[in-house]
């Protein structure tokens, strides 16, 4: 059978090549993206790259030393793949975290353990923990509810739920962060935030924005327990011990890692491949982000093999802080802010591998009708569709591109499964579909190589006003607005 799969294989590789060949007297772009997918679909490597990052290292925290191995192992990669350009380019995020453990136990009416684990980016209780009665606080973003507790606060443990938080509120909104510096004015000892999950599965989260620490210790309760805490609380007083212990550092350098193919005619123009390498550490980072990784290194490997590079170049990079707030994209740009007039686009992979679409487009009307053509090359690979928006209610790297006027992809998935393994301790190697991440790989690649060897460039740079103007057209300014207040941003 593995004889007999092999030559079918090869089999199929001929005929995409037969096929290309058609193209490769007028075209020589189709030509090469038919070797490309080729190379990619036939006997490819992504799923050894996915299987070497989430096993060989699991979850990569943000300046973990698991991460900073996944980063090094990365390099390592790229160089294989013949890509002697590779670096490490460091940045600093204001403090470390890494997760170590978490118990909580209710001590009355009833005696029982609660599965909870702490937040990332949260402080560690004291060592002999926190323990209190329970206050329940509905509204955790109205400060006259908080302040009308404000006698019964002291010493008390404070649970929230996700009823709090309705779907208008913003990502990042100042008034939960006021909300929480509140609770610790008025003497709160810690924060329990019941969780969405059946069957008390924890998820893992941050709620500060680049990097910053917690004002309290704050962990997600298990739905389950969560809710039995509530309906005893309709009768009476709860009483919880909850200790969790956390390494917090300082200031912290964390390395994105950067690769490129140098283009043939226009090196100093450029197209940007990314995809986030860190994750959180109670799975091991497969679907959030290896797949998206693994994407990008197969890209390169086939890519290179061609030894024919594109009319301009094609930088791939693996971001690290992105689930801190796109950390890594932004240092990127602001270390590389006299060039960025030469990206001509960026390309983003982060959604996971289910059944590849195409390509969601962050941006403006001419930059769609230039990507049509370049669609439809993609229909043998079920990367054919596009669908334009601008959305943040989860934001990753793309938008740090878009903000900045460049014309930025973000590789479109069927994400009906995700939720199941997003954040969650399921996020394993095992739940990842080989063919589906093949196919994505190679619809990411073949883009990549087709915009970089245009013969002019895809669509035109935003200004502010343009880039503000595609954002409120989309009703999401308001979303980020305390982001771009606060500086976040840029």
């Amino acid at each position: 059978m593995a004889n007999l799969r092999r030559l079918m294989n090869k089999i199929i590789l001929l005929l995409i090549v037969v096929h290309a060949v058609g193209f490769g007297q007028q075209d020589s772009s189709q030509y090469q993206s038919a070797l490309i997918a080729g190379s990619i679909l036939v006997e490819g490597h992504s799923l050894e790259y996915l299987r070497g990052l989430t096993d060989g290292f699991g979850g990569r925290v943000s300046g973990s030393a698991a991460y900073q191995k996944a980063a090094e192992w990365s390099v390592s990669q790229f160089r294989a793949a013949g890509i002697s350009d590779v670096k490490l380019e460091s940045f600093t995020i204001p403090n470390g975290w890494e997760r170590v453990s978490a118990r909580a136990h209710m001590l009355a009416p009833l005696y029982r353990p609660l599965q909870v684990q702490s937040y990332g980016w949260a402080p560690s209780t004291p060592a002999q923990g926190a323990k209190g009665e329970v206050i329940y606080i509905s509204h955790i973003f109205a400060q006259d509810r908080i302040k009308a507790h404000a006698d019964n606060i002291k010493g008390k443990i404070i649970l929230i739920d996700n009823d709090s938080f309705s779907q208008d509120v913003p990502f990042l909104d100042s008034r939960y962060m006021a909300s929480k510096r509140l609770l610790k004015e008025l003497g709160a000892v810690a924060i329990l935030v019941r969780g969405s999950t059946d069957n008390n599965v924890t998820m893992s989260w941050n709620d500060t924005w680049g990097g910053m620490l917690e004002p309290l210790p704050i962990a997600e309760i298990g739905m389950e327990d969560g809710k039995l805490v509530q309906r005893l609380l309709e009768n009476g007083s709860v009483t919880i011990e909850f200790q969790c212990e956390n390494k917090v550092s300082g200031p912290i350098e964390v390395n994105n890692v950067v690769a490129e193919i140098r283009g043939r005619e226009e090196p100093d123009e450029w197209v940007l491949v990314g995809a986030h390498l860190d994750s959180w550490d109670q799975g091991t980072g497969a679907q959030d982000n290896g797949t998206g990784c693994a994407m990008v290194l197969e890209a390169v490997r086939a890519i290179a093999q061609l030894n024919n590079a594109p009319r301009r170049s094609i930088r791939f990079v693996l971001w690290g802080g992105e689930e801190q707030g796109m950390l890594g994209s932004l240092a990127y740009i602001r270390l590389h802010a006299s060039e960025m007039g030469n990206c001509i686009a960026a390309l983003n992979t982060s959604s996971g591998a289910g059944h590849p679409q195409g390509w969601t487009i962050r941006g403006n009307n001419e930059f769609k009708d230039a990507m049509i053509p370049l669609a439809q090359s993609l229909t043998g690979m079920s990367g054919d569709r596009l669908k334009q928006e601008v959305r943040f209610e989860e934001l990753t790297d793309w938008a740090s591109f878009f903000l900045k006027g460049v014309p930025a992809l973000d590789l479109w998935m069927d994400m009906a499964h995700l939720s199941e393994y997003h954040h969650k301790p399921s996020d394993t190697f095992e739940k990842v579909d080989a063919h589906n991440l093949a196919l994505g790989s190679a619809i990411v690649a073949v883009t990549a190589y087709k915009i970089a060897d245009q013969s002019q460039s895809i669509s035109p740079h935003l200004d502010q006003e343009s880039i503000n103007r595609v954002l409120k057209r989309s009703n999401v300014y308001e979303t980020i607005k305390d982001l771009i207040d606060e500086g976040a941003l840029k």
